[in-house]
């Protein structure tokens, strides 16, 4: 039996953006456990940092694609 199943552009944005935010909080509890460090690496910390604002960026990007265009 071929069952398939079909998730609309909609839900397929909900369930990256789901994944994106879920990074985007392993990330900050990883930025938090450096900081806790009495020397934490600031190279490491750079990049989790820049790695948080890209994923900042894209869940705002997915977050406007999923709100509808209201024109007033």
């Amino acid at each position: 039996m071929n069952i398939q199943h079909s998730m609309n552009h909609d839900d397929i944005c909900r369930a990256r953006l789901e994944a994106l935010r879920c990074e985007h909080r392993h990330l900050d509890e990883a930025i938090a456990a450096l900081h806790g460090q009495q020397l934490p690496p600031s190279l490491a910390l750079q990049r989790l940092k820049k790695q948080k604002l890209s994923l900042k960026d894209r869940i705002a990007r997915l977050e406007d694609e999923l709100t509808p265009d209201i024109i007033a």
